[in-house]
């Protein structure tokens, strides 16, 4: 948006409500006043979608020369649109607000180019303790350690992340902002378990894991996490466990081909070659012939982020597309809690279009409409492009996936192979005994009558006994 628009809206007379408070005749063009006084007139009328060019070009344009005292304004605006919006902004241009939330933007960016210690400076000098994005950069603050490997500093991050999320969890008023703190919260005691993991300490990330609330939104994901956990301690029994929970129907959105991969290669730990197998065809049956389907189906597609957004908004309504692949895949997607803060932040921009509709003048509220529309479009392609990344990043997961099941089936070629030579008719293969369960003093024993998916999901345990001579 040029400047010579921002004149215009400055020249065309009063707007709605608490804009016409900001009495747009009196503003001027010096040093990007008029950017600075329309965005507060908009974030004051809770038209954060419609400011949201006006901040990008007020950073632009003033480069940084501007009251200070904005930057509380901007955090609103970047809270309330999302931050994916001011993402796409240079560094140099997010540098020149001092706003926590653009700084934690920052960070993000330093992050995905793999300065992490630069990440570590950003978050440390510019994001106060108290400021509401602290949470948010405390976990990104985590994942540097972790990805640093300096795993002791993580999980000191990390639960520092959790408490004050739980902290900003439990004094907002806002529901949206109740359910992402929460959502914040058990990722950062989640990152507690992995940099538990990732050092080795297995009985502990064990442990940690079992701290994660069933109703949290990142719990699925987390009974692989903690299945992989069990297999390091040699617990194949928990691990099956974990991995069966998958097989219940409120579980059919989730997509992860390593979950198949696990449960063969467990099997085979426990010498159970005929379950090995099984496992293996199974996993064959369901991707192999579908899986090139989607692939080209991305293919085709290209970066139309349109058709994507799109595609992902049908699937909400169970409309089907494709393969079935493709339908798990995009099920998975809009489950998935990124997704749907991004939807729901664009259904919001939307409904700034009415507003701007009661505006009686027509040029400012072209002006206006323009802005909002520039907003609403990159909102819908940041979606659109969510959706089609995602799809690649599965899909890289499924090839990765039939690399691993390749391996696993030459081994059970190999293992089966040996044990023909050294068959002894004398070893006992009856199967499932409570002698060979495994629990702590956070797990206990549930004797089943007839229940199964609807008690306590995740604690299930296999009691089998290793078939290795």
């Amino acid at each position: 948006m040029k400047l010579s628009k921002i004149k215009a809206l400055a020249l065309t007379g009063m707007m709605f409500g608490s804009l016409q408070a900001a009495n747009l005749n009196n503003l001027t063009n010096e040093s990007g006043t008029d950017y600075a006084r329309l965005v507060k007139a908009l974030s004051n009328s809770d038209m954060h979608f419609t400011a949201v060019s006006f901040v990008k070009e007020l950073l632009a344009q003033s480069g940084g020369r501007y009251d200070k005292e904005l930057d509380f304004t901007i955090d609103e605006i970047v809270s309330q649109a999302g931050v994916r919006q001011f993402e796409v902004l240079p560094l140099e241009i997010l540098r020149r607000s001092s706003a926590p939330t653009l700084r934690y933007i920052v960070a993000k960016k330093q992050f995905r180019l793999g300065k992490y210690q630069d990440v570590l400076e950003t978050i440390n000098a510019s994001i106060p303790r108290e400021h509401p994005v602290k949470p948010y950069a405390l976990n990104l603050e985590g994942s540097s350690y972790s990805i640093m490997r300096k795993y002791d500093n993580a999980v000191a991050a990390y639960k520092e992340c959790a408490t004050r999320s739980e902290k900003m969890r439990s004094s907002s008023d806002d529901d949206k902002r109740k359910k992402q703190y929460e959502i914040n919260r058990d990722i950062c005691l989640a990152g507690i378990a992995r940099s538990q993991f990732a050092s080795g300490k297995y009985d502990l990330a064990n442990s940690s894991y079992l701290d994660i609330p069933k109703s949290s939104y990142i719990w699925p994901d987390i009974l692989f996490e903690e299945a992989w956990n069990s297999f390091y301690l040699r617990n194949y029994n928990r691990t099956l466990g974990k991995l069966v929970t998958y097989k219940a129907p409120i579980f059919d959105f989730v997509f992860n081909p390593e979950i198949d991969v696990l449960r063969s290669l467990t099997y085979m730990e426990l010498c159970m070659w005929g379950d090995a197998v099984n496992s293996v065809n199974q996993f064959y049956a369901k991707y192999e012939n579908q899986s090139q389907g989607v692939r080209d189906f991305i293919k085709k597609k290209g970066k139309d982020y349109k058709y994507f957004y799109l595609l992902a908004k049908s699937r909400m309504t169970d409309k089907v597309r494709g393969n079935e692949l493709l339908n798990n895949l995009l099920r998975s997607i809009v489950n998935d809690p990124a997704y749907g803060e991004m939807y729901l932040a664009f259904n919001k921009g939307k409904d700034e279009i009415e507003k701007l509709n009661g505006l009686k003048n027509p040029r400012l509220k072209r002006s206006l409409q323009q802005g909002l529309r520039e907003s609403l479009v990159m909102q819908r392609d940041l979606i659109g492009s969510y959706v089609r990344k995602r799809l690649l990043l599965d899909m890289d997961k499924l090839d990765k996936a039939f690399e691993g099941m390749s391996y696993i089936k030459l081994e059970i070629l190999a293992m089966r192979k040996n044990e023909i030579y050294e068959f002894d008719s004398n070893i006992s293969r009856s199967r499932g005994d409570i002698a060979n369960l495994q629990r702590t003093d956070k797990q206990y024993f549930w004797t089943f009558n007839g229940e199964f998916w609807a008690d306590e999901l995740g604690d299930y345990v296999f009691s089998l006994k290793s078939e290795c001579r």
